[in-house]
């Protein structure tokens, strides 16, 4: 079902406009657009960032490993799934990962800058994109499965954008989550992404349960990459904040790149035989929404 943002009411999701009260999304580039004010500028991520990663993202490890995580925690706890939603899908890399591994699910994305969309149009045509905002999401009860991939540690309202997935997903249906992890692993790298925290993984579980989910499985991920990391970010403090270089990260050397790879295929390995990191640059997380309130009680 949709849900109209200006009057709240609910009708069927393949009407555009609102029964109730014609309100309709505008379209922008092609796009249907529910917060049109953050079409093109806002602060929680900088959209001239796209064309770097939709030229790396498919050769560089980090994003090849997090993608084969995903794909795993969908095909382990989310068989079946009919429909996917991925919130904030920037420039479709994930979301084109999932549609070849599942070419029959409804697909859709969205994402609050519309320079992201036309990447993701391209990798994904038959997908359903729109330009939206997390804290206002217009479905209810509509999706199987959502999914935000390094999505919420961008916006300060990130128990509100919980409560949204939830609302969004059917009973029973499924959440999927990989954010930053660590306060102390803080660094400029987060300041140019516009990051609003790095999380713990107590408060992870607490903000999510609270939102009305229960948690399945929470791990952490880059674990053995955690010294380079620490190096990095000290390095990162050593040095003046205008000689930061944000595409650095992208740019790695091919013999590292398939080091890297190795690391993280082993981490890969490990939590498919059902390890648990305690410790990672990301932390991934697999919940479920209650199916009614006695499950939630």
């Amino acid at each position: 079902m949709k849900r109209c943002l200006a009057c709240n009411d609910t009708f069927d999701s393949a009407i555009s406009s609102c029964p109730s009260c014609d309100f309709r999304p505008e379209s922008i580039d092609g796009f249907e657009a529910y917060a049109s004010d953050y079409a093109y500028q806002g602060d929680g991520f900088d959209a001239t960032y796209f064309p770097a990663l939709a030229q790396q993202e498919a050769s560089h490890f980090w994003f090849r490993a997090r993608n084969r995580l995903i794909l795993w925690a969908l095909e382990k706890y989310a068989t079946g799934f009919e429909s996917f939603l991925e919130v904030g899908c920037g420039t479709g890399f994930v979301l084109s990962g999932v549609a070849r591994k599942y070419p029959s699910a409804r697909l859709s994305g969205s994402e609050i800058f519309v320079a992201g969309l036309g990447f993701s149009a391209e990798r994904i045509p038959h997908a359903k994109l729109m330009q939206m905002d997390a804290r206002h999401i217009p479905f209810v009860n509509e999706f199987d499965v959502i999914g935000a991939f390094d999505v919420i540690e961008h916006i300060e309202e990130d128990e509100k954008v919980l409560a949204q997935f939830h609302a969004a997903l059917k009973p029973g249906g499924y959440l999927l989550l990989t954010v930053p992890q660590h306060a102390w692993l803080w660094g400029q790298t987060d300041e140019y992404a516009c990051h609003r925290r790095r999380y713990s993984a107590r408060e992870l579980h607490r903000k999510a349960s609270h939102s009305g989910f229960r948690i399945l499985r929470s791990t952490s991920f880059v674990t053995t990459l955690l010294p380079a990391m620490m190096v990095s970010r000290f390095y990162q403090r050593m040095r003046p904040g205008n000689a930061y270089d944000a595409t650095a990260e992208l740019r790695i050397s091919p013999w590292l790149n398939r080091l890297f790879t190795a690391f993280l295929s082993f981490e890969l390995w490990m939590i498919r035989h059902g390890f648990d990191f305690p410790l990672g640059g990301t932390r991934m997380l697999v919940a479920r929404k209650f199916e009614n309130l006695q499950e939630q009680r």
